[in-house]
């Protein structure tokens, strides 16, 4: 599969551009958080159960927030990025949180040179896999990390919603993973007017192409769902239906948004 040489040094940087307007954001309400609200939403905590005394490892986990929220409820939560930026930030957030959530600064696919024990859970969600070139080695590594009999825990944006251009006007992409996708942006999901810009190199992953990395490496599905709203306001276009609950005005509920699974390692 072709690929771009630098993706990881171009995706970092754009993190790391990104990271300060996404501490000051709306969006992530940083304040709020440390008050002690949580970052998770109803789909992955209905996967997820009770952590509690379970250790965790949290995949591309920005700068921490759920990763902390974990660790408030009880698991032994360890969260890895890509940004060092993020992940300096992790670190302050967990501290002032009153929390002992630890984190690692890598590149994913490295993840084996620098974290070496296993988890009772595996967990990634929300805009993950679509910095991934090669979805066969990510699951290779979620099999590596888990202990027999421990569940990955994955709610991700459906596919679908990626074939879309930004408007949500036509279908610009294709569905299918064709190689890298290498794009600019101005502001940033979490806001629009932020004064940033930055280059990124991403990648489209249909279902049939996750489902099938996670069973070649001896996971077992064990849970499928598919929704048509996203938890995040994090698209144009959007209207608020309910709580939390978000569509792409035009489309209403036509459109699957979200998809998540449990898979466990046998």
């Amino acid at each position: 599969m072709a690929t771009t040489p630098d993706y990881v040094a171009v995706n970092r940087d754009s993190w790391n551009n990104r990271t300060e307007a996404h501490l000051r954001s709306d969006f992530y309400d940083v304040p709020g958080f440390l008050r002690g609200a949580s970052s998770l939403n109803a789909i992955e905590l209905e996967l997820l159960g009770n952590v509690a005394g379970q250790s965790l490892l949290h995949l591309q986990c920005h700068f921490g927030q759920d990763t902390i929220s974990l660790a408030r409820m009880g698991a032994a939560a360890t969260g890895v990025d890509l940004s060092d930026k993020a992940i300096d930030a992790a670190r302050g957030l967990a501290r002032d949180a009153g929390t002992d959530a630890r984190f690692v600064c890598c590149n994913l696919y490295d993840l084996p040179q620098h974290l070496d024990e296993t988890f009772d859970i595996v967990f990634s969600s929300y805009g993950t896999i679509g910095w991934l070139p090669d979805i066969d080695r990510w699951a290779a590594l979620i099999a590596r990390y888990l202990k027999p009999g421990g569940r990955f825990v994955f709610a991700e944006f459906h596919p679908f919603v990626w074939t879309f251009d930004d408007d949500f006007q036509k279908v610009a992409y294709r569905y299918f993973n064709s190689g890298p996708i290498v794009e600019t942006e101005s502001g940033t999901y979490a806001d629009r007017d932020a004064p940033i810009s930055q280059k990124y190199v991403c990648w489209n992953h249909g279902l049939a192409e996750v489902i099938g990395a996670l069973l070649r490496n001896g996971l077992a599905l064990e849970v499928f769902n598919e929704y048509d709203y996203s938890p995040y306001n994090c698209f144009r276009h959007t209207v608020e239906v309910a709580p939390k609950q978000f569509r792409i005005e035009h489309l209403g509920d036509k459109i699957p948004m979200l998809y998540a699974l449990v898979a466990r390692k046998g």
